[in-house]
C-alpha cells in the first residue's frame, strides 16, 4: 500500500470535509431524493436526477476522502528536528530575484496542495528544488515558464 504525506492540518482539513459530507450533505441529498420520489413520475422528474448525480459526487467524494485518510502518512513538522533545513510541511519565505517579490509557501502532500494558497506540492518543481535547502541559499527552479532563482528569506517549522 502506497502511503501518502500528509501534514497534520492538512488530514484535519480532509477529516473535516469528511464530516461534513457524511453528517450534512449526505442527508440532504437524501431528502431531495425523497421529495423528489413524492412528485411522481421519475422518468421526467429533473429534480430526481439532479439529486442521484449529486448523491453520485458526494458518495465518489467521500469514498476518495476515506480511501486518502487510511492510507495517508501524517508528518507533524512542529516534532521534527530538521536542524534549518527545509523539510516537508516547512513554510519557507522567498525573493526572487528577478521581481525582488517575496512570497511564503508550505511544503504540503499532493493531495493537499493548494497555489491559491501557497500550499505547493512536495513533488513539484519548487518544493523539490527547495528541499534540503537552508536560510540565505539561493535556488534555482525549472518551472515551466523557464528558469527562477529564489533566494530563501526563513524557514519555519508550524
Amino acid at each position: 500500500m502506497t502511503r501518502h504525506p500528509l501534514t497534520q492540518a492538512g488530514a484535519d482539513r480532509l477529516r473535516e470535509e469528511l464530516a461534513h459530507l457524511k453528517r450534512t450533505v449526505r442527508p440532504q441529498i437524501i431528502a431531495d431524493i425523497a421529495e423528489a420520489r413524492a412528485h411522481g413520475d421519475l422518468k421526467e422528474n429533473a429534480e430526481y436526477h439532479a439529486a442521484r448525480e449529486q448523491q453520485g459526487f458526494t458518495e465518489g467524494r467521500i469514498q476518495h476522502l476515506e480511501s486518502t485518510l487510511s492510507s495517508a502518512q501524517i508528518i507533524d513538522v512542529t516534532r521534527l528536528n530538521p536542524g534549518g533545513k527545509i523539510v516537508f510541511g516547512s513554510t519557507v519565505t522567498v525573493a526572487d530575484e528577478d521581481s525582488g517579490k517575496e512570497i511564503k509557501y508550505q511544503i504540503v502532500g499532493d493531495l493537499e496542495s493548494d497555489i491559491a494558497k501557497n500550499r505547493i506540492a512536495v513533488s513539484s518543481p519548487i518544493a523539490r528544488a527547495l528541499i534540503g535547502k537552508e536560510e540565505g541559499d539561493e535556488v534555482v527552479v525549472n518551472a515551466p515558464g523557464g528558469e527562477r532563482v529564489l533566494e530563501i528569506i526563513a524557514v519555519e517549522y508550524v
